[in-house]
């Protein structure tokens, strides 16, 4: 085994000697630059598709434009209110969040939670200057408020609306605005989920919320959310964080909800909503039970009934199997308050609404003329 070996090794010298013999020398040629053993790099001039003239890449130049576009229209948000503990004594509290501006004449956009109690709101500009500011409406069952403030035409840029509808799940967005009192700060993500629920009061949910992935953090409240062409697609309001701080779902209210409900707080301070006249429903598995209506409101001139009082003696007997069950409302079927108030929501004050009614075992329709404009918490259900 040990003669193979050698002999095969023997035969391979040979042949690397012969190879040798027969390959012509390489001259060294003159005046040539030395070889390297690494690529050369290649140029930035060579990659004009990547970068424009500043050195940016497609996508930092869209971010840069919408920064550089929609920074003067955000604004800085601080409130001071006073607040009572359980021993009665009134303590300072402290609070802030964002906005954006809508008109030259000092109309900020913001959510009503960020003002909310508050005894004193002051705006603070893009460059830095700082307004007090006085309520103008609220709409506190959509969570959406107007402030203003008095500054000069010039210093206020208004925020160009979008449109939600045209909305898409994975579009890309920005959100801008002061979380952790951090001015001016800007995040991005896309749109994870829309028509989201949310409940913003008791018993009342707004059904066209925006998910989005996109960093929001306590102060960004109120502030914009943006889409690629700078334009306000909807106004950041809540988080889903079991740690009060950012876990990427986050939740923004729509601008075509916005886009309807602002001119009324600016006009009448309120959403002027129609008026039905029932105060108290109970869910049942047949529908929604009447258990309390207004006195002499809408929904008792039309004919729909509540519970039954039986008075035996100096005690009175509350018969609720009496009242009618709500099966539909507008041949919608309703299976909870909030689905009810959200079709009240969309009347105004003298529109006719059918009920669908549950009576004796026998479905039936009821008309009701709506009444005059309900309080700002909304109908009381």
């Amino acid at each position: 085994m040990r003669q193979l070996f050698v002999s095969l090794f023997s035969i391979l010298l040979i042949q690397n000697s012969v190879v040798a013999q027969v390959q012509p020398p390489v001259l060294p040629q003159l005046n040539a630059p030395p070889r390297s053993s690494k690529p050369a790099s290649p140029k930035l001039e060579s990659l004009p598709s990547l970068y424009n003239e500043e050195g940016l890449t497609p996508d930092e130049a869209v971010n840069v434009a919408v920064y550089e576009r929609c920074n003067r229209s955000v604004v800085n948000i601080s409130t001071l209110g006073v607040r009572a503990d359980r021993f009665f004594l009134r303590t300072t509290e402290e609070g802030n969040g964002s906005g954006s501006v809508l008109d030259k004449e000092g109309h900020i956009l913001t959510n009503y939670h960020v003002i909310d109690r508050a005894q004193q709101v002051a705006v603070t500009l893009y460059n830095e200057e700082t307004y007090p500011a006085k309520l103008v409406g609220a709409d506190p069952v959509n969570d959406i408020a107007v402030i203003k403030i008095d500054a000069k035409p010039d210093e206020l840029f208004p925020i160009e609306f979008g449109d939600s509808d045209k909305l898409r799940v994975g579009m890309r967005v920005f959100a801008l605005g002061n979380p952790f009192g951090l001015e001016r700060t800007m995040s991005d993500g896309m749109i994870s989920s829309l028509n989201r629920t949310l409940e913003i009061q008791q018993n009342w949910i707004i059904k066209s919320i925006i998910q989005i992935d996109a960093s929001i953090n306590p102060g960004n409240s109120g502030g914009p959310l943006i889409n690629s062409h700078a334009k306000l697609i909807g106004m950041n309001t809540a988080i889903a964080s079991r740690v009060e701080q950012s876990a990427g779902i986050g939740f923004a209210i729509p601008i075509n909800l916005i886009r309807r409900v602002v001119p009324e707080l600016i006009d009448h301070g309120r959403v002027i909503r129609g008026e039905i006249g029932i105060s108290h429903v109970t869910v049942t598995e047949h529908g929604l039970r009447v258990s309390q209506l207004t006195p002499n409101g809408p929904a008792e001139k039309a004919g729909v009934r509540g519970p039954r009082r039986i008075r035996r003696g100096p005690a009175v007997i509350i018969d609720r199997s009496a009242a009618d069950t709500i099966v539909a409302l507008e041949n919608e079927p309703v299976a909870s308050a909030a689905e009810f108030l959200g079709i009240i929501e969309s009347k105004k004050p003298g529109e006719v609404v059918t009920l669908t009614i549950l009576r004796n075992d026998q479905l039936i329709e009821i008309s009701v003329t709506l009444g005059g404009s309900v309080n700002e918490k909304g109908v009381g259900i």
